[in-house]
Formats: structure tokens, C-alpha cells, sequence
């Protein structure tokens, strides 16, 4: 009788052991398939996020050439008309994440800056110039590099920044949304991601 007993309590503890090591092994597996599920989401993500804009604007170009001091002066002129395409972009693709399977942490360490590029067409209109006051190489240079300028701060006045830095937004919380999902955390810049909302707070 006491063998049978023996028998039995032996049999119910090599179960319990088995029983065990399959839910681990269950456990690991489905750590694993989350792991993965995370990465391809990031890759899904990992694109060129563009936003569009238009901008249009008129500079007054003068440069004065004086010669015998103030006695004489050579001055040259035009009118310049800029139409420019600008496209503010995001590449997720290099983003640079760490995946924690352990603490089912998935931290954004960092996130690309923005790239901003000026598609400038110019027309110049009423281009006056001297014999000894040409319009050369220089000049044409100078209008560009000033009306570039002149362009970027419009861009940062303008709501094309802010309206990339929303199409961001939307998409890195998508990653909230899946670690969510998934009972994982997310971090960026050692700060928790507990809402959709708080990558708005944060420095991007």
C-alpha cells in the first residue's frame, strides 16, 4: 500500500515538474512572439513622414558701388519674385529603440530631427545694372542665400513645422498602442509613455 501511495505522490510531482516547464516554455514563447510583433511594428512604422507647403514672396535686391569716394555712385537693382516647395520630413527609419524582453520594455532612445528642404524658383524682374556695376555670379548667390534665410524663418513662424511634428506624434503612438496591448511599457528619454497624450509634453 505504502509503495502504491509512493507511486502515486511520485507520479503527481513529475506531472506538477512537466506541467511547470511547459508553461515556462509557453511563457518564453509568447515573450518571444511579442518581441517580434513590436520589431515588425517598428520596421511598419520606420518611414518617411512628409509634410508639404507653399511659399511665395517679392525681394528688392540693391547693391551700390562708389568710386572717388561718394562722388560717384553705380548702383544695381532687380525685383525678385521666389516661388519655393518646402517639404519638412521625419525618417522613422532611424529611430533607435531597445527592446527589454525581461521587463517587457520597449525605450525609444532617440527619435531623428526633422529634415527641412527649400525648393526655390526665382524670377527676376526690372534688373537694372552700370558698365562698371554688373550683375555677376555673386550677386545671384547673394539673393539665394537671403531669400533662403528669409525662408526658414517664415517656415518657423508657419504651421508647417508644428503640422509634421503632429503627423509624428500620430505615428510614434502607435507604439504606445501596441506595447499596451500587449501588457509591455514604453519609455522615451527615460520617461514613461502612459497615454497618447504625453508625447506631446516631450522634447521631440
Amino acid at each position: 500500500m505504502r509503495k502504491i501511495l509512493l507511486g502515486i505522490l511520485l507520479t503527481i510531482a513529475v506531472l506538477y515538474i512537466f506541467k511547470n516547464c511547459e508553461a515556462k516554455k509557453d511563457d518564453k514563447i509568447v515573450l518571444q512572439e511579442n518581441s517580434a510583433l513590436i520589431q515588425k511594428q517598428i520596421n511598419n512604422v520606420g518611414k518617411l513622414i512628409v509634410t508639404e507647403g507653399h511659399f511665395s514672396q517679392v525681394f528688392n535686391y540693391k547693391n551700390s558701388k562708389e568710386i572717388l569716394s561718394t562722388f560717384l555712385s553705380f548702383d544695381k537693382k532687380a525685383l525678385v519674385v521666389v516661388n519655393a516647395d518646402v517639404t519638412v520630413a521625419y525618417d522613422l527609419s532611424k529611430i533607435e529603440f531597445e527592446i527589454d524582453e525581461a521587463s517587457k520594455t520597449l525605450t525609444i532612445l532617440s527619435i531623428p530631427k526633422e529634415e527641412i528642404t527649400i525648393n526655390p524658383d526665382f524670377e527676376y524682374y526690372d534688373v537694372q545694372a552700370d558698365f562698371l556695376n554688373p550683375f555677376e555670379a555673386k550677386d545671384y548667390n547673394a539673393i539665394k542665400n537671403t531669400v533662403n534665410a528669409a525662408l526658414k524663418k517664415k517656415i518657423d513662424k508657419s504651421e508647417l513645422k508644428t503640422n509634421a511634428k503632429n503627423r509624428l506624434i500620430s505615428e510614434l503612438s502607435k507604439f504606445y498602442i501596441l506595447t499596451n496591448s500587449l501588457g509591455w511599457t514604453l519609455q522615451y528619454n527615460g520617461e514613461p509613455i502612459n497615454q497618447t497624450d504625453d508625447f506631446q509634453g516631450l522634447k521631440l
